[in-house]
């Protein structure tokens, strides 16, 4: 018997809000604004990172806090998927599912990756 092996490619829509950061463009300027949206993506990406570190190590303890500041930063920037997905990981490692926490580490990953590249088309909507 044979037994065929098929590599799942899962492709997670990114969904945008250019609202937040158009609002911050209007009220602030643009040079004020330009200043602000790039130290939010920084840090949002650091904290990517961090968090990604920690999993890695299996450095669990305050996961759950570090999630929901990596949802507040998402939202405040308009990142939809990415809030939502940050979400749902902080649920699932409270419910002490493992299987399911790295299913959706793993989708939240995927979902950071295609939202930081896509920052910039999110910057251009909002001027």
């Amino acid at each position: 018997m044979t037994c065929m092996i098929t590599a799942l490619r899962p492709v997670d829509r990114v969904r945008q809000d250019a609202e937040p950061i158009a609002a911050m463009y209007r009220d602030m300027g643009t040079k004020a604004a330009e200043q602000v949206v790039n130290r939010a993506l920084g840090e949002l990406a650091l904290t990517i990172a961090t968090l990604s570190q920690q999993v890695k190590n299996r450095d669990l303890v305050d996961l759950p806090r570090r999630l929901r500041r990596l949802q507040r930063m998402s939202e405040n920037l308009g990142m939809v998927s990415l809030g939502l997905v940050a979400a749902d990981a902080r649920s699932v490692f409270e419910t002490g599912d493992t299987t399911a926490f790295a299913a959706i580490w793993a989708r939240l990953l995927r979902v950071a990756e295609r939202s930081l590249a896509s920052d910039k088309d999110l910057l251009d909507q909002s001027l």
